[in-house]
């Protein structure tokens, strides 16, 4: 049998421990003599010692991967070995026991060579096996035997085998034709067999084949990896990334190797050293990145034993802890863990775009269509030279002798609309040292700075690319700790730095005039004037404080303190943006979690505000905020709600604060229904007008009003009427309700709709002085949408025979209440607020905890249960949390003052939770 010889010295752990070739050699030899010539028989024996020794070897490379969780480039090695022995023990038994060649021909002949990722050495746990089959002509019946049984073994053994058997000329002619075939052959490793077909493949393949098509390769190449992007995402931060091919991961470094052995026939990136395609400092970076990226991919096959590439939630905790990450001053171990897994991501990117540039440089790679369609020659501001389109630095002695240049040259990118050339990247990354306090100080640093934000128009592109190399956190050191920041939940997209960067960019985008369809109000703040300065330096400093125990928004504030005055922001500017900072949050709470039907609301929040252009500039800032969280978590009922609070508090603001009653609001409601129902005999509007009280008048719209009135006119004793109303609008369905009131029936209405699917995102619900209930709920479908006409008639027949009492919702929701095993990760702590003062008539109770479907309806159903009278409650779901708000007074129609009653209620809404979260993971 043979074996890979000498023995390897850089595995991860010793050789013998994962593959004894001379005792499996001995084993099998002895198993062939008591088969006695029995094919069968030999096989079975054969795979069962293969099994046990390949069982054996994987977990010794695994107990030495769990040993040292950083060792991935050896596990890797270790791997490929083991299944190189796997192989030539299969290809020996193949050629010397089942099918023997005493006078092999010269057309029987073959060589086994590995090719793809098993041809570069380099495999995960669950790898797959790719291997060609080579022989000198068609295939002989002696060959195909050898292959077949070879095959057989292998697929016994569960090994997941790619195959093909082919001549020379096939491989040619099929490299030709497939670009995927010719990476494959690019990569191949002789094994065993014949070496001088394989010498001859080689031969032919770099004279025939890869000789005078380096740039056809390399678009090909690059291209693919454009597409690889798009499906992954489209970018490098996607929270749940793919290791392998998303933008960042191993596949991006595979494309690099690629090329360069194409290009200059290197068998280790490290030769790019030599070729001065890469500094020593960038090679270190890439094998830091590749063995980063490894350990992780190696630690998910571990994990799942499954080729799983894709980082889930819950697998990016399990993967954190075996890597041997632990939680360090506030934040959890899994969140430092994507934090370096998403800077090793940047680096990998980084390498990408130096490399490409070289290529550019050396002509073998286009220039991209439109560059070269329309190019023409900029004026460039002395100490600049354009390079292949790009930015280059003229002088870097000169260029380094002032260090405000480092800032200029980022100044000149927004200008010209050009890129910059890696090399003069390059000269920055090397030269962060210049920037220090006495920088940072230098108002023309500061002016030069605030140009970047204010100046261009598109000041995203620059602080992005100001960011990943470093230059961001050198000029702002407080910036550094939410570099690549991951905030592990379901609601952000974006790591801190990212998210921060896409905030800017809406605001930009708010400013070039290319919202205002979708954002109407902040445009037209906008074209009125507003505080620019203020506005973007706050932007970029919202979120600065986090990752730290203490409150982000109080230590954002403080920090901003500090830099704003950095920034070349004045006194005043400075408080301003202080304040934006420390109340980035405030509109977005008041706006989805209270009632801004409530007067107090709108009051309370206006005299935190106080002045109009607070108002104005932290509109921007939240509209900014959600939109810059990732697509998909701006929608029209966020919109519906800012505005309208917007509005309410402009009116409040202009008129008085004493004007916003709940008196003028109840007139001012009745005087638009009376207008609705114009043509109704006026004894029926004075009978629809009597039957309600003022929380009603105040807390609906008159278009519920109207609904409501026409439901309450037409209903017949013990009837239950029902309006579906998809409201395009807010991105919600409007269902109101008709019927005769009872306890409890909020919580069977929740019941219902959670057993449809239904989210709940907003609801309230009056008694009439006529006894009849008149609830309102407006809700979404799983992905955040109103109902399709289609799926109304289901929605109106479940919530009627849970109403009816023919379906329980509390057993009928134990099935459906269900949290996704990917999602169980997510730590949500619960908290339980009473606040007497936000409203004027109502106690409010704040719930926040963790989502699951039947969380309101075993909320509500606890409150009922407790003779607790619920007028209306706000939904607000961020991720995996959720703020449930509910406005109720007990019994009496009195708030829960008392501190006893009020720890009661807590106990029992704690209880309710934690058996829900039991019942959801089990």
């Amino acid at each position: 049998m043979e074996t890979p010889s000498p023995l390897p010295d850089d595995l991860i752990c010793p050789a013998e421990d994962i593959f004894a070739s001379a005792v499996i050699r001995a084993q099998l030899d002895a198993a062939a003599r008591e088969s006695r010539g029995n094919p069968a028989s030999l096989r079975k024996t054969a795979i069962a010692i293969l099994n046990e020794v390949q069982d054996k070897g994987r977990s010794a490379i695994a107990a030495a991967l769990t040993a040292h969780p950083f060792g991935a480039t050896a596990a890797t090695r270790s791997y490929s070995w083991l299944t190189d022995c796997i192989i030539l023990a299969a290809l020996d038994l193949s050629t010397r026991h089942l099918h023997p060649l005493p006078t092999p021909t010269r057309s029987e002949r073959i060589a086994v060579l590995a090719v793809g990722g098993y041809g570069r050495g380099e495999m995960a746990p669950q790898s797959d096996v790719d291997l060609l089959f080579l022989t000198p002509y068609k295939i002989t019946p002696w060959a195909e035997s050898v292959i077949e049984s070879m095959l057989y073994i292998l697929w016994d053994m569960r090994l997941k085998v790619g195959h093909a058997a082919r001549t020379v000329r096939d491989c040619l002619r099929l490299g030709q034709e497939d670009f995927t075939i010719r990476t494959a052959l690019l990569e191949n490793r002789y094994l065993a067999g014949d070496a001088a077909l394989s010498d001859e493949l080689n031969r032919r393949l770099w004279k025939d084949l890869f000789k005078g098509t380096a740039q056809e390769f390399i678009e090909a190449k690059l291209t693919e990896r454009d597409i690889r992007h798009e499906k992954q995402g489209g970018q490098r931060y996607v929270v749940e990334p793919n290791v392998k091919e998303g933008k960042g991961g191993l596949r991006d470094l595979h494309s690099l190797f690629w090329i360069a052995k194409y290009l200059h026939r290197v068998q280790d990136i490290s030769e790019l050293v030599r070729l001065k395609v890469f500094t020593e400092e960038e090679f270190d970076k890439f094998a830091s990145a590749q063995n980063f990226l490894w350990a992780v991919r190696c630690h998910l096959h571990l994990i799942t034993r499954r080729p799983n590439d894709q980082l889930t939630f819950d697998l990016q905790v399990e993967v954190a802890d075996r890597m041997g990450y632990v939680d360090i001053a506030g934040r959890r171990a899994v969140e430092h863990f994507m934090q370096d897994y998403f800077r090793h991501a940047t680096v990998v990117g980084d390498l990408t775009r130096i490399f490409v540039t070289k290529l550019e440089a050396a002509h073998v790679k286009s220039a991209p269509l439109l560059e070269r369609i329309f190019h023409r020659k900029r004026k460039l501001k002395d100490g600049y030279t354009e390079v292949h389109g790009r930015i280059a630095i003229a002088s870097e002695r000169k260029f380094l002798r002032d260090p405000l240049n480092l800032l200029r040259l980022f100044e000149e990118g927004l200008r010209t609309g050009m890129l910059i050339h890696p090399d003069a990247m390059r000269l920055v990354t090397a030269n962060l040292h210049l920037i220090d306090v006495e920088m940072r100080e230098d108002p023309v640093a500061q002016k030069l700075f605030l140009d970047l934000l204010l100046k261009h128009g598109n000041p995203e592109r620059a602080l992005r690319r100001m960011n990943e190399l470093g230059m961001l956190s050198a000029f702002i050191p407080e910036f550094e700790p939410i570099v690549a920041m991951m905030q592990f939940n379901m609601y952000h997209l974006y790591t801190v730095d990212e998210h921060t960067i896409q905030c800017i960019s809406q605001l930009a985008q708010i400013e070039r005039g290319e919202l205002v369809d979708d954002l109407p109000v902040s445009s037209t703040i906008f074209k009125e004037g507003i505080n620019r300065k203020v506005l973007y330096v706050a932007l970029l400093l919202h979120d600065i404080g986090k990752g730290r125990d203490e409150d982000h928004s109080i230590l954002g504030a403080k920090i901003t303190r500090k830099v704003a005055p950095r920034l070349g922001l004045k006194s005043k500017e400075v408080d301003t943006a202080e304040w934006l900072v420390r109340y980035h949050l405030l509109m977005s709470d008041m706006a989805q979690k209270r009632d801004i039907a409530d007067p107090r609301t709108v009051r309370d929040f206006a005299k935190a505000v106080q002045t109009r252009e607070r108002l104005d500039l932290l509109l921007m800032l939240t509209v900014c905020d959600i939109r810059g969280v990732g697509p998909g978590r701006w929608n029209n009922w966020k919109a519906s709600l800012l505005r309208a609070l917007y509005r309410q508090t402009r009116r409040a603001m202009d008129g008085g604060l004493e004007a916003l009653n709940r008196e003028q609001r109840g007139s001012d409601a009745k005087r638009n229904l009376r207008e609705a129902l114009k043509g109704w005999d006026a004894k029926d509007i004075k009978t629809e007008i009597a039957r309600h009280y003022p929380p009603y008048w105040q807390g609906l719209h008159v278009t519920a009003h109207t609904v409501f009135a026409r439901l309450l006119r037409d209903l017949k004793d013990g009837e239950i009427a029902i309006d579906l109303h998809p409201d395009e609008d807010r991105d919600a369905t409007r269902v109101c309700f008709a019927l005769a009131d009872h306890p409890g029936i909020f919580s069977r209405l929740a019941g219902a709709l959670a057993l449809v699917g239904a989210n709940v995102v907003d609801a309230r619900t009056y008694t009439s002085k006529d006894g009849h209930a008149t609830p309102a709920f407006w809700i979404q479908d799983s992905e955040g949408h109103p109902y399709e006409a289609a799926r109304l008639p289901r929605l109106r027949q479940m919530i009627g025979k849970t109403l009816k009492g023919e379906v329980v919702a509390r057993e009928a929701i134990k099935n459906r209440d269900k949290i996704k095993k990917r999602e169980r990760a997510f730590r949500v702590p619960t908290h339980i607020t009473f606040d007497n003062d936000g409203s004027e008539i109502y106690t409010i109770i704040e719930v926040d905890t963790r989502d699951r479907p039947g969380l309101l309806f075993d909320l509500t159903r606890t409150l009922a249960d407790n003779n607790v009278y619920i007028n209306s409650a706000v939904i607000a779901t961020y991720g995996e949390q959720v703020v449930d708000t509910f406005y109720v007074k007990d019994m009496f129609g009195l708030k829960f003052h008392s501190k006893s009653k009020q720890e009661a209620l807590d106990k029992k809404l704690r209880k309710a939770i934690a058996e829900g979260a039991e019942r959801a993971i089990a």
